[in-house]
């Protein structure tokens, strides 16, 4: 565990907000560190989401380190995010400490989030995003139900469904504009939820792409809300 306070920026997944991040925030807070829930272009509510491309997103990471002269930073994605956090460390040189992925993708080289699924589930996905007037791809309770949080009551699962907001579509069909994660030559750490069925491949595999072996928690693909104390646990012991 740290012995010197650490600056934490915490960066939310597909459909969510910095909001997704609180509880995890509080921990770190309360250990002693600075710990800032970012929400990224499009994902609060209200937002206007037709034209967003991925390139948006990083460009807000990059922002948001530069405005608040952020040093010593570790980035933290949850999910989708491993795309924009990856990008974004590779324009923040020596402002950022490590990495740490949790139930993440973690992109290969040239790739998007929506190659990193099986054929069929990218092409639906396009479609998905063509049928819907700004390309943006809304969520489900039915998808919160038995891909996000299963482990929790129907209550809980329709709250969630209902804080989440559409995705924008470029987000998961852009290339990523950066080298592969391996090029940071940054310290990594990947920290993976027991029954997370979110990700579109294991998270094992996303794991080596870093050359590690996945750090297991409690919890679903939403672990930093069900689980915040071993969450914010594996991300202090990174």
């Amino acid at each position: 565990m740290p012995t010197q306070p650490s600056t934490y920026l915490l960066i939310p997944g597909a459909w969510h907000g910095g909001w997704s991040w609180w509880p995890v925030a509080k921990r770190l807070r309360a250990a002693g560190h600075r710990a800032l829930a970012v929400t990224l272009p499009g994902l609060a509510d209200g937002d206007d989401r037709a034209g967003l491309r991925l390139r948006d997103a990083v460009d807000h990471l990059v922002d948001e380190v530069q405005r608040r002269d952020l040093t010593e930073v570790t980035l933290v994605g949850h999910s989708w995010a491993g795309y924009p956090m990856t990008a974004a460390a590779h324009r923040l040189p020596g402002r950022i400490s490590s990495m740490v992925y949790y139930n993440a993708q973690v992109p290969g080289p040239g790739g998007s989030t929506a190659d990193d699924n099986p054929p069929e589930v990218a092409a639906f996905l396009r479609d998905l995003i063509e049928s819907t007037p700004d390309r943006s791809i809304p969520p489900t309770v039915e998808f919160v139900r038995q891909t996000f949080m299963q482990d929790v009551a129907e209550d809980a699962q329709r709250l969630l469904a209902e804080l989440l907001t559409p995705h924008p579509g470029a987000y998961f069909l852009d290339a990523l504009d950066a080298p592969d994660t391996a090029a940071l030559d940054l310290p990594a750490r990947y920290i993976l939820g027991e029954h997370d069925l979110a990700l579109p491949r294991p998270g094992s595999e996303f794991a080596a792409r870093l050359g590690l072996e996945p750090v297991m928690v409690p919890g679903t693909h939403e672990g930093m809300l069900t689980h915040p104390d071993a969450v914010a646990d594996a991300i202090l012991a990174a």
